[in-house]
């Protein structure tokens, strides 16, 4: 486990505002598409931030977290400095939200193994569930200053 803000030391890693959670995605991806779409409708607070895999910054993400920067296995949460990978990334997305959507929280109950191991089959196959698009999520203009990269 990498210490809060383990990125800001990292000279490979652009400087970024950090000040709200950012969701690194695969912006190439249907199904990522579809989840930032649904993260964007619900997010009524306008907590998040989003940054497309693709870009250097999304790609400097992965590295940093030792992460595989063209295989996107997981969507990567940083909230308070610090990553979420996979199920546990997701819970915390998702719970971020707030009501009802926070009452995913009740699935830390299933063990880790058995969570990530579901987010996994689903990540594995998210491009045979959706396909791959051939260019990036575009944000409309009212949503562009919530995307970096």
């Amino acid at each position: 486990m990498r210490p809060d803000y383990s990125y800001r030391q990292d000279a490979a890693v652009p400087d970024f505002p950090d000040d709200k959670p950012l969701i690194v995605f695969d912006g190439e991806c249907v199904f990522c598409s579809a989840w930032v779409r649904f993260v964007l409708k619900h997010d009524r607070r306008e907590r998040y931030r989003f940054v497309a895999a693709q870009t250097p910054l999304g790609a400097a993400l992965y590295r940093h977290y030792g992460l595989n920067e063209r295989d996107y296995e997981t969507n990567i949460l940083i909230e308070g400095g610090r990553a979420y990978f996979k199920s546990d990334g997701t819970i915390h997305m998702v719970a971020g939200l707030g009501a009802p959507w926070s009452a995913v929280t009740i699935s830390r109950l299933l063990p880790r193994a058995i969570a990530d191991r579901l987010y996994a089959f689903v990540a594995r196959n998210r491009l045979r569930i959706s396909g791959r698009r051939a260019s990036c999520f575009v944000p409309t203009p009212a949503q562009r200053d919530r995307f970096l990269g």
